[in-house]
Order: structure tokens, then sequence, then C-alpha cells
């Protein structure tokens, strides 16, 4: 039998750091973005002893599911789950929160055997270790990150947040990262929705949205939208891009701006993106520069534009223009993983070009930034705040990784791979900086790429002392 242990002090209360696990989502908040989860189902609220949770894990080319129970249940004090299937030969999985003068000790104890002994102890045993050595410093910066972000000035009661993009990459982590912080979310779906009151129809294609619907709703953060990196920009595909941010911000705006009299909406966060600006060399870029020239820079245009009903209505509207979010589980990172990783690292084409890149976890923590700050509106940039060139981006994920970076890809390439797609995006330079943001007060928690990239691929030892 093995036995893990990690640790690291939180400076907030035994209560606060419970209750944040005790909240909906998270599990899925604490599900690094480099492990291939799938959940299915749970009985039971939070983590009181009862409750199962049942999921797979990819290990290699096979999924293993796996189900937990949760036995104990002491808050704030303590809980803990056990397996009840799943690869281990047991698993047995102690959360403490010990109470001490600077804050708490948030403490995991693990007892796990291996399967298949003698076999799964000889050959199992490092790389189990390994993993949980990844996975756990990854779960309590989480755990902190979250907790200062929702326990930071200025203050404001639970919200209830309408979303949609629910299912994209943003969407996926923006919910549990709102409920474990104690806000209800409501996702905007366009099929027959579930019962329980967590879902509400709407038809963007249509112009459908009931704005009865959203009565009692906070804060609406808008996030659809046709993934604009995904397969070559044919007329169709254009088409569809411009179509799905146009119509659903306009729907969703007009349905924010009738129910704000009802009850509804008093903020509504619209995803943009910093294509904006379009090409622009080495220009420092803020929400003050001008629009940029090409397809990318009138489609952002547009979809800016589409929220004004809203904006009329004396709602305030947050145009957010997200930079390049640097995320293994989906977008321009996942896509460069696999070339990086077998020592095929490249920049792109000259590799001079400014990548106004940004964290997942800073991306949330603006939402909920610009959700609670009354003095933020219009467009506002979502960058990191030290924009880097693609060399220097490759060079950077490269020494994370102790992998060589050493090759470019010639424009000429990428626009034969690409075609318009490489010219707007792929080798288009934006030097944004976040000027609205750092003005308002918002504080990054990645400031500087090298951290961030060992961050979300758990290359970060991070704090706390593993045993």
């Amino acid at each position: 039998m093995a036995r893990f242990t990690y640790s690291s002090l939180l400076p907030h209360s035994p209560e606060e750091v419970f209750a944040w696990h005790d909240r909906e989502g998270a599990f899925l908040r604490l599900t690094p973005p480099w492990e291939a989860v799938r959940v299915g189902e749970k009985t039971g609220a939070g983590v009181a002893a009862g409750t199962r949770v049942s999921f797979s894990v990819k290990t290699g080319p096979m999924w293993m599911p796996w189900t937990a129970r949760h036995v104990e249940y002491d808050p704030p004090r303590m809980f803990a789950d056990e397996q009840e299937q799943g690869p281990f030969a047991r698993w047995r999985h102690v959360h403490r929160f010990l109470a001490g003068e600077n804050g708490t000790r948030m403490q995991d104890e693990i007892e796990y055997g291996l399967p298949l002994p003698p076999l799964g102890s000889l050959f199992g045993k490092g790389m189990a270790r390994r993993r949980l050595l990844r996975m756990f410093p990854f779960r309590h910066r989480i755990v902190a990150r979250d907790l200062f972000r929702h326990l930071s000035p200025p203050a404001s009661p639970p919200l209830t947040v309408a979303i949609t993009g629910a299912s994209g990459l943003l969407g996926r982590s923006l919910i549990p990262f709102l409920t474990t912080g104690g806000h209800r979310v409501v996702s905007l779906v366009r099929r027959a929705p579930q019962p329980g009151g967590g879902e509400i129809f709407w038809d963007p294609a249509r112009g459908e949205l009931d704005p009865a619907s959203l009565a009692g709703v906070d804060a609406v953060v808008h996030l659809a939208g046709e993934n604009i990196g995904e397969g070559r920009w044919t007329r169709e595909k254009k088409l569809r891009m411009v179509g799905s941010r146009t119509l659903g911000t306009e729907t969703l705006a007009r349905a924010v701006a009738a129910a704000m009299a009802k009850n509804g909406p008093r903020v509504l966060v619209s995803a943009s993106a910093v294509g904006y600006y379009g090409h622009r060399a080495d220009d420092l870029l803020d929400e003050g520069s001008p629009q940029g020239r090409g397809f990318i820079p009138e489609l952002c245009a547009a979809w800016e534009q589409a929220a004004r009903p809203a904006a009329d209505a004396g709602v305030r509207v947050v145009n957010l223009r997200i930079g390049v979010v640097l995320s293994p589980a989906g977008g321009a990172l996942a896509k460069m993983l696999p070339g990086f990783s077998a020592g095929l690292g490249a920049a792109m084409g000259p590799g001079s070009q400014y990548i106004p890149w940004v964290s997942p976890d800073d991306v949330l923590g603006a939402i909920l930034h610009a959700m609670k700050t009354p003095a933020l509106s219009g467009p506002v940039n979502l960058t990191a705040p030290a924009p880097v060139t693609s060399r220097e981006l490759a060079q950077e994920l490269g020494r994370v990784l102790s992998r060589p970076a050493l090759f470019t890809l010639p424009a000429t390439v990428l626009k034969a791979a690409f075609g318009r797609m490489a010219e707007e995006i792929l080798l288009a330079s934006a030097r944004a900086v976040p000027q609205k943001l750092l003005d308002s007060g918002f504080v990054f928690l990645d400031p500087a790429l090298g951290p961030a990239l060992a961050h979300v691929l758990g290359r970060d030892p991070g704090p706390g002392v593993p045993s």
C-alpha cells in the first residue's frame, strides 16, 4: 500500500476553504486541463457522505471508469472519499483543512494500492507517484487562485449568471469557477431545457429568446460563436462566423434590454477578440487604438456593434477583446503541444509577430471582475500585460517542456495550409495591452508567459510540500 501527502497554506479560514470544495463544480475545477476526463453521473450534494461521482479517465489509449463515494463528512475540518470502481486496487482520499494562525493548512492524504500486484507495484508505482506530484500542486494552486478571486474586493453578493457557449473551452471552465464561488449559473441552450431551472432555451439563428426567461438574472456572459480556428475559411465558414456572432449577440442584447425593466440583467459581458486591431506590427495597442483592416477586424466590429441594443437601454455592456487563451484543453496551445513534445517545436512565419496571449485563469477572473466592477464598460482588452513574439512563445514553451524549439514554419507553408486564416490569425501581429483592466484594479495571476505555461501544463512545483 502506497501513501501520498501534499499540503499548502492558504490565507483563508477553514470554513471558506471547505465551502469552496463543498459547492457544485469543485470536481471539474480541480481536474487538470492536461487530463482527459469524462464526467458521468453524480448523486447527492456537494461532498456529503453518500455522494457518488462517476467519471472516466484516459490512460494511454484506454478510458478507465472510476466511481468515487464520499464516506466521511466533518465540516469544516475534513471529508473523505473512496474508490468504489476504478483503476486502483484501493484508493482512499482524505481532504483536511487545519486551522492555523495565518490561515488554513489544506492537506490531501491518499492511500492507494496499485492493480495487479506484484506487477503493478514493480512497474506502476513510479508512474502513479509522478502523476500525483504533477496533479496536486496544480489543484492547490487552483483553490488558492479561486479563493483570491472570489474573496477579493469589490465584494458582491452571490450572482445569478446566464451563460451562452457553456460547452466551449471557456464556458466549461467558467461554470465551475462561478459555482465554487457561490454563484448560480444558468446556461442558454438550443435544445429543450432539462428540468430543474438550470437552462434557458434560445435560438439565435431565428432571433428567439424570451426576455421573461431572464428575470432574476443579474448578469449575462456571452461566449457563443463559430470556432474561428477550425477548418479553412470557405465562404460558408465565413458566413457562419459572422452570423453566429452578430445574430446571436443581437438576439441576446435585445432580450437583455427588454428584460432590464422586469428585474433582468444589469450587465452584459460579451466576448470579442483582439483580432479587432488586425495586423499592426509592433504598435502598442490599447482600447483606444483604431480598428484594423481585414475580415477579422470587420467581424469583431460588427460583433461588438450587435450588443448596442442592450447598451442603448442602459445595460452596462463590456466587450471583452480576448487574446490567445493558452490551455492544453483546446485552442492554439493544444494544437502546438504534440509537435513541441516531440521536439519539433517551431515559431510561425517570421517569428517577430506579437501574440497577445492570456492564461485561462486570468480570463475567468477578468469575466468575474467585469461583472462586479461598475466603472468598467465598452471595449476591454483581455490579454496578459506582456505580449510576446511568436519566436518567444516557441522558445518559452520548449523550455517549459524541456524540448528544443529550433524550427520555423515559413509563411508560405502556413498560407498554403490555412489560406486566409494564416494571414489574419497566425501571421498577424497584435501587441495589445489590457490598459482598462489594469486601470480598474484587476490583478493578473499570470503576468509572465513562462510561469503561466508551467501552471497549465503541470510543470510548476507550486506551493506545498509533498511527502
